[in-house]
């Protein structure tokens, strides 16, 4: 009974208050402000709702936070390594920020670090007066730009079914595509007029060369044939021999299957099929010949352009092929699928692999 009246008497107290007249330890000590309080409730409304967190200020909050990461590192690096693997596995750029703050304050009277803080936050200014949220490939700031990327997003799960039946990265191809449509995406063209533009879609080439990935049918023979042919510089191996075979048997009917699977407006399967295996006909060229190029995007999409006429594997092969001229300026087909490839464009939908080629298989 003595304890259960004591129990009471004892939440009493605390309820009015009275509780200090009870000699119990922990209340012995009176409450204070700490020294830094303002500075923690302005941390807190700097990241309340308002902060902004689009995609464009995202990049920046990160950019930031890799800046001043680096400049921490000089100091504490182990705390700057904690910070960073924050970062990297959370990929929060607010709670960086704020982790980033906190060690701010704590080194608020380190007058080296705030020096070093004082000449970033001065550089990022004078930079933010220069940045004009443009890309430094020319040609990749053009709106008819923005088409093109929506209109290669369509193509997507295509693109990614080839990848993986040819093993031949995704991005690759997407660079060789990009080299033979970029010249057909042109606000002066009336085929973009009417409708690659409005509808955002890619250009189907019917007359020379075919498809979106531009593909003569002379070299449409040959990809085919090499591809049987084991005795072949060319023959990329048994498991792909069955990667292009026909329904006709004829040779007038193969003739019109392969020209109506290449125009086919509304698949280009067999477009970037053509195109993959060529890429990875003349990847063996080259290996068997002694001179790999299976990290030259560059080349490969040269070749692409060019041809098999001008695949003769050496040790100093040249970027080039067709001219294309964009708002007048020249680029190479090589050169545009280099930029491309490397731009990190479209990263999100085609990644780069471990390997250009058998990607699948790469460890």
């Amino acid at each position: 009974m003595y304890i259960t009246i004591f129990g009471f008497a004892l939440i009493g107290f605390f309820l009015t208050g009275s509780y200090a007249a009870i000699k119990l330890g922990w209340t012995n000590e009176a409450g204070s402000v700490d020294p830094n309080n303002r500075h923690f409730q302005a941390m807190h409304d700097k990241y309340n709702q308002g902060f902004k967190v689009d995609s464009v200020q995202m990049v920046h909050n990160r950019y930031e936070a890799l800046n001043r990461i680096i400049v921490l590192n000089d100091f504490y690096p182990k705390n700057a390594h904690y910070i960073l693997s924050v970062l990297e596995q959370k990929g929060d750029e607010r709670e960086v920020l704020r982790m980033l703050d906190a060690v701010d304050l704590q080194l608020k009277d380190n007058q080296s670090y705030q020096n070093a803080l004082k000449q970033l936050k001065s550089k990022n200014a004078t930079k933010k007066d220069k940045v004009n949220g443009l890309s430094v490939y020319e040609w990749m700031n053009i709106f008819e730009w923005q088409d093109f990327k929506v209109a290669v997003a369509k193509d997507k799960k295509i693109i990614d079914s080839v990848a993986r039946k040819t093993g031949v990265e995704a991005r690759l191809i997407v660079a060789c595509l990009v080299g033979e449509q970029i010249r057909l995406f042109n606000s002066n063209r009336e085929a973009y007029k009417k409708w690659i533009g409005p509808l955002k879609v890619l250009s189907v080439e019917s007359q020379f060369s075919f498809g979106v990935t531009g593909i003569k049918e002379h070299t449409a023979k040959n990809i085919e044939s090499h591809l049987r042919n084991p005795k072949s510089v060319y023959y990329i191996g048994k498991e792909y021999e069955d990667l292009l075979n026909f329904v006709a048997t004829d040779t007038a009917a193969i003739s019109l299957e392969r020209i109506d699977r290449l125009t086919n407006f509304r698949n280009h399967f067999y477009s970037y099929m053509y195109a993959a295996i060529f890429l990875k006909q003349v990847k063996m060229q080259w290996e068997r010949g002694g001179y790999p190029i299976d990290n030259r995007p560059e080349i490969l999409a040269t070749l692409f352009n060019v041809g098999y006429p001008q695949s003769v594997p050496k040790s100093n092969p040249r970027v080039g092929g067709s001219t294309i001229k964009i708002y007048e300026k020249p680029y190479s087909f090589g050169a545009i699928a280099f930029q491309f490839y490397y731009s990190g464009e479209l990263y999100d939908l085609f990644p780069f692999e471990k390997r250009k080629f058998d990607w699948d298989a790469a460890i």
